[in-house]
């Protein structure tokens, strides 16, 4: 009785260690509280890039004044019936980031702004505009960062390409907005690919089931970034069994099919 317990109690000890050696490749974070996330201390701007379309408002107490530092479509409304920039004076455009990383801003003309937070450049425009105004009457610039992209394929619940509203995600965030992975997703070997600010790209590896990606540099997504989660060895191995099957039950069918023909002739 004893020898027949013995594979039995193989094949469990077997089963057991395949299912911890799963939970490490599917775990995140998992030494989380081993290590220091002193480095991810700080809070995170996104520099403006080539491309990038921003709407800048100039506001201030007089209204005709400020009213050339603002880029708008007119509107057909009657002036008098709203003294709102969006209202009566039209709605306001986007300035595009051109590939120097500069925009043409009323009045003052060209303006680099590219590398620059949303706070350093309301501070660069309002340094530029401020001699035409009078003391004691400056102007409030606003700057606000259109939507950008970023590109998430390969093993997530939903490939999407994923507007980014508030100028500041996460890859984790990104990841989740895509569904998560699937659970043939490597965890440990995210491939990011990145864009520079002159168009080149780079390459870089991200391991969730590691924490120091709070520490890391590219924990943040950027303009145009492309993520990609590449499918596991056992999604491989599935892939390859499947079209092996398919391709082997197509030529036995073929073989069954002249056999049986070759059979009939025969019996005639």
């Amino acid at each position: 009785m004893k020898k027949l317990l013995i594979p039995f109690i193989a094949l469990a000890m077997v089963l057991m260690m395949g299912s911890c050696s799963g939970s490490k490749e599917i775990a995140y974070f998992q030494n989380i509280d081993s290590i220091s996330l002193a480095a991810s201390k700080g809070l995170y701007d996104a520099r403006i890039m080539p491309k990038d379309e921003l709407t800048i408002t100039v506001s201030g107490q007089d209204q005709e004044v400020v009213r050339p530092f603002n880029l708008v479509v007119q509107s057909s409304l009657n002036p008098g019936q709203n003294s709102n920039l969006s209202g009566s004076y039209g709605r306001l455009m986007p300035y595009l980031v051109d590939n120097n990383g500069d925009i043409r801003f009323p009045v003052i003309g060209k303006i680099h702004v590219m590398g620059l937070t949303k706070r350093e450049c309301e501070d660069l425009i309002l340094e530029k505009i401020r001699p035409y105004f009078e003391k004691g009457n400056e102007p409030i610039v606003t700057v606000v960062m259109s939507s950008f992209r970023v590109t998430i394929i390969g093993e997530v619940g939903r490939a999407m390409v994923l507007p980014v509203t508030t100028e500041k995600m996460s890859v984790i965030e990104a990841l989740a907005a895509s569904g998560d992975l699937s659970i043939y997703g490597k965890r440990k070997n995210i491939l990011l690919i990145r864009e520079d600010e002159t168009g080149e790209k780079s390459s870089h590896r991200i391991d969730l089931t590691d924490a120091n990606i709070f520490n890391s540099p590219y924990y943040y997504v950027q303009q145009n970034d492309i993520i990609y989660v590449e499918p596991n060895t056992v999604k491989a191995k599935n892939s390859s069994i499947g079209s092996s099957t398919t391709i082997w039950f197509s030529f036995i069918g073929i073989v069954t099919s002249v056999a049986s023909l070759l059979v009939n002739i025969l019996r005639d």
